[in-house]
C-alpha cells in the first residue's frame, strides 16, 4: 500500500475552499486524467479516469464529511483507493488543504518504475490547479453542507 500526503495553502476562506471541494462533478476541471465524476447520491461517486493510458472506472463512498474540516472516502469496487482531505483555517482568508491518498500501486499504476513519483507529482499538480481555480474564481461554484459520519470503524 502506498501513501501520499500533500498540502497547499490557498488564499481563500476555509468555507469557500471546503464548499468548492464538495462540488465533486467539477473535479475534471483541475484533476489530471479524471474524465468524469458523477454524484450518484449523497455518499457515492462514480469516477472515470485515464491512468497510465488505460481507462479505469470505480465507485467511491464518502465515509466521513464534516463541513469546513474533513472529507474522507474509499473505493467500493475496482481499484483500491482511499483518501481524506482536511481543511485548516490559517487566517480569515487563508486555508491549508491537506490531501492524503492510500492506494494499491499495482492496480493504479500498472507499470514498474517510479509509480509513486508519478502519482505524487500528479497530486501536486491537481492541488495547484485547484488552488488556481478557486483563487481565480473568487467564489465557489456551489456547496453541500451536510455531515456524513459512518459508525462501526
Amino acid at each position: 500500500m502506498e501513501r501520499i500526503v500533500k498540502s497547499i495553502e490557498i488564499e481563500r476562506p476555509v468555507r469557500t475552499v471546503y464548499n468548492q471541494w464538495t462540488q465533486f462533478e467539477e473535479f475534471p476541471r483541475f484533476m489530471g486524467g479524471v474524465k468524469s465524476v458523477k454524484q450518484l447520491d449523497d455518499q457515492r461517486l462514480h469516477w472515470v479516469a485515464e491512468i497510465g493510458g488505460k481507462q479505469k472506472e470505480w465507485d467511491a463512498k464518502i465515509t466521513e464529511q464534516i463541513p469546513d474540516r474533513r472529507i474522507a472516502w474509499r473505493s467500493e469496487a475496482g481499484e483500491f483507493i482511499a483518501g481524506a482531505v482536511t481543511f485548516e483555517p490559517l487566517a480569515p482568508n487563508r486555508t491549508r488543504l491537506t490531501l492524503e491518498l492510500s492506494y494499491d500501486p499495482k492496480g493504479v499504476v500498472e507499470s514498474a518504475g517510479d509509480a509513486l513519483g508519478v502519482v505524487s507529482r500528479r497530486v501536486e499538480k491537481d492541488l495547484e490547479r485547484f488552488k488556481e481555480f478557486i483563487e481565480n474564481r473568487g467564489q465557489e461554484t456551489g456547496a453541500w453542507r451536510s455531515t456524513i459520519q459512518e459508525h462501526g470503524h
